[in-house]
């Protein structure tokens, strides 16, 4: 039987709506999830969440607890029919999502870092304005030397944040230098090089600021020894104890999110199942175009989260 992989999606899978469906099935994630969260950080998140403005959502420091609280209620409602994980990894955000699986945080813990963590980085875009953009169709080593031009051009940073598949990559810094890269992406060929709706330059070095005031907070948090095998979605490699945790979540917010080297360790740690947890769909499309012949599921709503749970019911 092919072992079972939940993946938890990041900021950009937010939308307005995300998770009203679920509660309404499920009246008790209020008391349990939403009600705890809105007196922790003094938001009413299941307002933003449900009724939006999408303008709100929009904000990293509401998007990041916002999509985090999302993704936690679709997790316990799949544990709570059942349905647990082999194995756990999160892209960006959604890692915080996956050390919760993984029994390394406490939910509130991860809640409260997650709303720091937005905070810091819609700080740092305040400083010095960023955008990223993704390049599709031309690989990592050509963007890479694309980064590098960019870069001795403008005299701005510009560098890879995520390889998010074989052919799909984005680059993140400052905004003329984006805009450089995007130039040259688009004359090497590249089928598409468009900007994407951030609040921040996120994994890259203009976040190297903010590690020292967000590792002197992950210090004041307890983490415990992982129960559930994890994937770092820093090093794609497996996180083994409670120190590496802490170190790969400092180490994330100026690090590449290498997804395709996750997905393929999760692939060679035989996971065959990968179901996508929480408001998106995207992360389900990577894994299926990193490894061929996966199966994948998707959790954004109650109609697909029933799918999900028929097609890995054990047979009769």
């Amino acid at each position: 039987m092919d072992r079972i992989g939940f993946v938890f999606p990041g900021q950009g899978s937010q939308r307005v709506g995300m998770g009203h469906d679920l509660a309404q099935e499920r009246p008790e994630l209020v008391g349990t999830y939403y009600r705890p969260a809105e007196e922790i950080l003094g938001l009413p998140m299941s307002q933003l969440c449900w009724e939006g403005p999408a303008e709100a959502l929009k904000d990293t420091s509401i998007t990041q607890p916002a999509v985090f609280l999302t993704s936690l209620c679709v997790l316990d409602s799949l544990r709570e029919r059942g349905l647990a994980p082999d194995v756990v990894a999160g892209h960006s955000l959604g890692e915080y999502t996956a050390l919760v699986a993984a029994g390394v945080l406490a939910w509130t813990d991860a809640l409260r870092l997650v709303r720091l963590r937005g905070q810091l980085m819609a700080g740092v875009n305040e400083r010095v304005p960023g955008a990223m953009a993704a390049i599709v169709g031309l690989t990592l080593e050509d963007v890479e030397k694309m980064c590098v031009q960019a870069a001795d051009v403008t005299g701005q940073v510009v560098e890879i944040a995520n390889d998010n598949e074989p052919g799909q990559t984005v680059v993140s810094g400052q905004v003329d230098a984006v805009r450089s890269v995007m130039t040259a992406a688009k004359d090497a060929g590249a089928r598409r090089a468009v900007p994407l709706e951030v609040g921040a330059p996120f994994h890259c070095s203009l976040m190297s600021g903010i590690e020292e005031r967000f590792a002197a907070a992950l210090a004041e948090v307890e983490f415990r020894e992982p129960v559930v095998e994890m994937i770092s979605s820093v090093t794609a490699e497996p996180v083994t104890s409670a120190a590496g945790a802490r170190e790969v979540l400092t180490r994330q917010l100026a690090g590449r999110v290498r997804w395709t080297g996750v997905v393929s360790r999760m692939a060679a740690d035989g996971v065959g199942r990968f179901i996508e947890v929480g408001p998106g769909k995207v992360l389900a499309g990577l894994c299926r175009r990193i490894v061929p012949g996966a199966g994948t599921h998707t959790t954004y709503d109650t109609r697909q989260f029933a799918a999900t749970l028929d097609a890995l019911a054990p047979a009769e």
